[in-house]
């Protein structure tokens, strides 16, 4: 994809979780337990909000030239992703409850607010800008590979919340394609060919899980 696709298949994705995180169901929800379980619907919109504002967090980050990490190996390599009680998923839980202290109304206005500035300042930053991967010191990112991760994120985290809140998955099928495609090759990196081939046409030779990244 170039980078212009890349950048509105994202923010597609961005405006729809705006929409949702503003929606009565979710605030309604808040409170509630989600689908993703020891996480509340106040917790996974957090979550999913910060797949808007971390964007902008990262772009004001200071970048030292280190080597970028692509997409994929920003899947692949982890660990814990179906432990509830990884070291992954609690930091997930405490930055996303973090995020959603503030309360539904805030949450939303915010994710709003770095949508509509993300929607201007994405058509100015060159296709070699960096960004600084603040939860994991040192680390880089291209933008347009750190934007597929959050079409990543935001496909799979539309989805929860809307079934959640028992509302329609409005997840555009560009960023879902995205998401796929990241995914289908963090796999791939992860357990080779031969496991995900079994994986897509011979699931009963399927001993490793091997399409499961997350």
């Amino acid at each position: 994809m170039t980078t212009t696709e890349i950048r509105n298949a994202y923010l597609l994705a961005a405006e729809q979780a705006v929409r949702l995180l503003a929606a009565e169901e979710v605030t309604h929800c808040w409170q509630k337990e989600s689908v993703l379980p020891g996480m509340t619907v106040g917790g996974l919109a957090g979550h999913l909000a910060r797949s808007v504002l971390q964007v902008e967090w990262f772009l004001d980050g200071q970048v030292a030239g280190a080597e970028p990490v692509s997409p994929v190996r920003y899947y692949a390599r982890l660990v814990g992703t179906s432990t509830a009680d990884s070291a992954l998923n609690v930091g997930v839980r405490a930055r996303s409850e973090e995020t959603a202290a503030a309360g539904p109304a805030v949450v939303a206005e915010q994710a709003r607010a770095a949508w509509r500035r993300l929607s201007e300042r994405l058509e100015r930053e060159p296709a070699d800008q960096r960004v600084a991967i603040l939860h994991r010191p040192g680390e880089e990112m291209l933008l347009d590979g750190y934007l597929r991760t959050r079409c990543v994120e935001l496909a799979v985290h539309l989805d929860d919340l809307a079934l959640s809140v028992g509302t329609p998955d409005p997840t555009p099928g560009a960023a879902r394609a995205v998401a796929i495609d990241v995914l289908v090759a963090a796999a791939r990196e992860r357990h080779g060919d031969q496991a995900v081939l079994h994986a897509l046409a011979r699931r009963e030779r399927d001993t490793a899980d091997a399409l499961r990244v997350l």
